[in-house]
């Protein structure tokens, strides 16, 4: 399981107009899927959902590696629409962190890193009748269905204690969290953690 994604408990019924709610992809498209065993099935169409951010060698601990990695973000788009709607997501909400190797000076690039290789794919999916608190991950072997991921892993703790919004992290994503700021959904775990960071970068 990869630590360093972003990037997501309880469930808050939300009411929204009907137009937010038909934006975008039809819910039956994006909504999640399942196979009779109990695994996450392939968001096939993901790339075309909306982009929300890309993360570089982020990591949430200490740690080094010898290569680069692009951490995509995408999210169906009638969660998207709500989130817009509301400062926080409604169920059925999928988000897909996609990570690419990162290739240095390719082609004519002499300086930076492009993306290459798929080189993992998780989800993150709020199905509140399914899963308790609200929210599971899911990782993906290729394009077949995705391994539920147990709640004891520590990935799930740290997003229920440090997710800026209904333990997603929602402070990397830098076109949402003004919406969450306006709506004041922003999780008192988060508005802590600022605290402190700016505590410390005063001293």
């Amino acid at each position: 399981m990869r630590t360093d994604w972003i990037g997501l408990f309880a469930a808050a019924a939300v009411s929204f107009p009907a137009a937010v709610l038909n934006a975008g992809a039809p819910a039956d498209e994006a909504a999640p899927g399942y196979t009779d065993s109990g695994q996450l099935k392939f968001p096939a169409n993901f790339r075309t959902w909306v982009y929300l951010t890309t993360g570089f060698n982020m990591s949430y601990v200490a740690t080094s590696s010898n290569s680069d990695t692009f951490d995509n973000v995408f999210v169906n788009p009638t969660a998207y629409a709500a989130f817009l709607a509301t400062g926080t997501w409604p169920d059925k909400t999928v988000l897909v962190l996609e990570a690419r190797r990162g290739v240095p000076k390719s082609s004519i690039d002499r300086t930076g890193a492009s993306q290459g290789g798929r080189v993992g794919l998780e989800v993150h999916v709020k199905d509140v009748g399914r899963f308790k608190g609200g929210w599971a991950f899911f990782d993906f072997a290729g394009d077949g269905p995705g391994q539920l991921l147990p709640q004891t892993l520590s990935c799930y703790t740290c997003h229920a204690e440090h997710a800026a919004v209904d333990t997603t992290f929602v402070q990397f994503y830098p076109t949402l969290k003004p919406i969450a700021a306006q709506h004041h959904t922003l999780s008192a775990a988060y508005l802590a953690d600022e605290a402190v960071a700016h505590l410390g970068a005063a001293h």
